[in-house]
């Protein structure tokens, strides 16, 4: 959330908080600014969500959704750069950082490479909050070795490459509620979620992730909310 940028207004932010428990917030590099920073959390505090900070690669024109080569010294400074920012903004709602969660491209990046994991996982620990990741990766393998709590993450709104890995899309596309609700009653029920190549997978999750961007997120993340009701489970799906 807070992906808004100057005169320029995205996702469904204000919808989307009424559906989700916690909530990942840009914090500059890939898209948001510092109004929309300040708005957000402050939108934020007043539902008693948990508000995670959501750093980026520095691309606005590819909305940090293109690799780039960096060393690991590179993702620590960048990472605490965007985190401490929106801790600013938390600090002035009087409420605490809940949790980092890497956005896009930095995301799959940290998830295949040890040392620039590592890097990541220096931030998360010097502020001691979880790291929200995809379980099986380096995210869970350097959390767990620093003594980091790790949430794994389900999507329900990108696909699943055969190795597990999540295929990013450069632009957001319409997912079908329906689906999204198939994908968690049947990870619910038996654990498996179909890949790209009808590959099933086992994925460990805690959290699920809606993103906010596609026009119709708000029914996606009601659709995965009713399933988890009606599964007796009382936690609802987090947003990217």
């Amino acid at each position: 959330m807070g992906e808004s940028l100057g005169l320029h207004s995205f996702g469904n932010d204000l919808a989307l908080m009424e559906l989700v428990d916690s909530i990942n917030v840009a914090c500059g590099f890939h898209s948001g600014d510092p109004d929309a920073m300040a708005d957000t959390v402050s939108a934020a505090a007043c539902r008693d969500l948990g508000i995670g900070a959501h750093p980026g690669l520095p691309d606005l024109a590819g909305f940090g959704r293109r690799e780039m080569k960096l060393t690991p010294n590179e993702v620590e400074h960048l990472m605490l750069y965007q985190v401490g920012a929106l801790s600013a903004f938390l600090r002035r709602e009087g409420v605490d950082l809940h949790h980092i969660k890497p956005h896009g491209s930095l995301y799959g990046m940290l998830a295949r490479d040890h040392h620039l994991m590592q890097a990541a996982g220096k931030v998360a620990a010097l502020y001691g909050v979880p790291f929200y990741g995809l379980a099986g990766t380096q995210h869970q393998v350097v959390c767990e070795s620093l003594g980091i709590e790790f949430v794994g993450e389900l999507y329900v709104d990108l696909n699943y490459g055969p190795e597990g890995q999540l295929l990013i899309q450069r632009r957001p596309e319409l997912t079908d509620p329906v689906k999204a609700a198939e994908r968690v009653r049947r990870v619910l029920d038996d654990g498996l979620v179909e890949a790209s190549d009808g590959t099933l997978l086992r994925i460990d999750f805690t959290s699920i992730c809606v993103h906010s961007d596609a026009p119709n997120s708000p029914e996606v993340a009601a659709a995965v909310r009713e399933v988890l009701s009606d599964a007796g489970r009382p936690q609802e799906p987090a947003t990217a």
